[in-house]
């Protein structure tokens, strides 16, 4: 039922070396170690939308959620835009914001590399069979960094209070317009859907959609300001562990008293008779089949995985919090890590391939086999493609489209600057 999403691996980290007169730079392993945690935090995510993918998400005996649900279901799709944003952050000037020319740059490549993955998304969605077996987010990936080129150059306050917006004001958008918006025609965006009806795909992509663009900027915002702290420092990777898990519990709590404790299932089922019981209560534990109901702003305090209200969303932005904050901590450059950091820095190209194998749906009839065939091959593939190659072969193709957008505002540095004098 839930659709997990992919991210593009992290560009290189910028941060501050920290050097001395007589030593070597003490940056070098602290610098190593985040973007290890990041990568591999990265690398969970995608496991985690290959098992919703393709593992059931409910026992048939008892119709209880699996455990791959209860862990996955949208957590990793809130993940990964959390950890989109931190890319961003990192790619444009990390704790120092590039300003001026710089940041027009930024912007540009910013729009080229958004343009190139969306497109991706298109093209694979296209191949995809109806029913689909998997509800890309390539697409919607693409809007969101649209969306986001106007905040890179926001300040920290600024993009705290985004955070907060954007999951309020975006579940209350999806509510009062989604009922008066176009329908699409596809689940997932293709490129006949987008030719045939582009407002109903333009409304997709940004509010009705599995992935809607416009909440899921409350994820990005936070990305950002991650990126722009110093996670170096232990006492700030505390913190983000520390608040991530209160946001989600808090969250959580919220939805256990308002909903299920102080009336709000009542009005649910008072608001939405032409539903039974047993169908508000499959929303509620696995999210909507397409739409949330809106019949009743009663169900803006739901939690169901998808659901994208604001309930949902601080959830998950709370678990995506934990998660990083707790990689920071203790990841290190082992095996263990450096797999996972492998698999999450060539995100892109692994997703792309996993939607691919999907198209041939032929891991239905034994879900657990292919699970493990899809994350065993990522691994391999992702390890070893490191190993000899460096940078994934589509994200190496949008790095050199996005350098070469950026060089063209910058322009050709000087003579001088390119061969300084001794």
């Amino acid at each position: 039922m839930s659709r997990t999403p992919e991210a593009p691996s992290a560009p290189p980290v910028d941060g501050a070396r920290t050097t001395d007169s007589t030593g070597p730079d003490l940056a070098a392993p602290a610098r190593r170690s985040r973007l290890v945690a990041v990568d591999a935090a990265r690398g969970l995510a995608l496991i985690g939308m290959i098992a919703v993918h393709i593992l059931p998400v409910y026992d048939p005996e008892t119709f209880e959620p699996t455990l791959q649900w209860t862990l996955f279901g949208g957590r990793a799709a809130a993940l990964f835009a959390l950890l989109a944003g931190l890319s961003l952050a990192f790619s444009s000037g990390g704790r120092t914001p590039h300003r001026g020319r710089a940041l027009t740059a930024t912007r540009a490549g910013l729009v080229v590399r958004a343009l190139l993955i969306a497109s991706a998304g298109l093209a694979i969605n296209q191949v995809m069979p109806s029913p689909a077996p998997a509800l890309g987010i390539l697409v919607y990936y693409g809007a969101f960094f649209l969306l986001a080129v106007p905040l890179l150059g926001l300040r920290r306050r600024t993009l705290a209070g985004g955070v907060v917006v954007f999951a309020v004001l975006g579940p209350v958008l999806v509510h009062v317009l989604g009922p008066v918006l176009p329908e699409a025609a596809a689940v997932n965006p293709t490129v006949g859907s987008v030719l045939a009806d582009p407002g109903a795909a333009l409304a997709q992509v940004l509010l009705t959609g599995t992935y809607p663009a416009v909440p899921y900027l409350s994820y990005l915002c936070a990305g950002l300001v991650l990126g722009r702290t110093d996670l170096h420092d232990v006492a700030v990777r505390v913190r983000i562990t520390l608040v991530g898990t209160v946001l989600a519990l808090g969250a959580w709590f919220a939805y256990w008293v308002l909903v299920l404790q102080a009336g709000g299932y009542a009005q649910l089922t008072q608001h939405t008779p032409w539903l039974s019981e047993d169908q508000i209560n499959e929303i509620l534990v696995w999210g909507p089949s397409r739409d949330l109901p809106t019949s009743t702003w009663w169900w803006l305090l739901t939690s169901g995985p998808h659901s994208n209200t604001p309930v949902t969303l601080i959830m998950d932005l709370g678990t995506g919090l934990a998660v990083l904050g707790l990689f920071l901590l203790v990841a290190r450059p082992n095996w263990l890590w450096t797999t996972l950091g492998a698999m999450g820095g060539r995100t892109l190209t692994l997703y792309s391939a996993h939607l691919l194998a999907l198209a041939m749906t032929v891991h239905y009839d034994r879900p657990a086999l292919w699970f493990a065939v899809h994350v065993a091959v990522a691994a391999a593939f992702a390890v070893l493609w490191q190993r000899w190659c460096g940078q994934g072969p589509l994200e190496r193709g949008i790095t050199a489209a996005v350098r070469g957008t950026r060089r063209l505002v910058l322009g050709a540095p000087s003579r001088t600057a390119a061969s300084p004098r001794s």
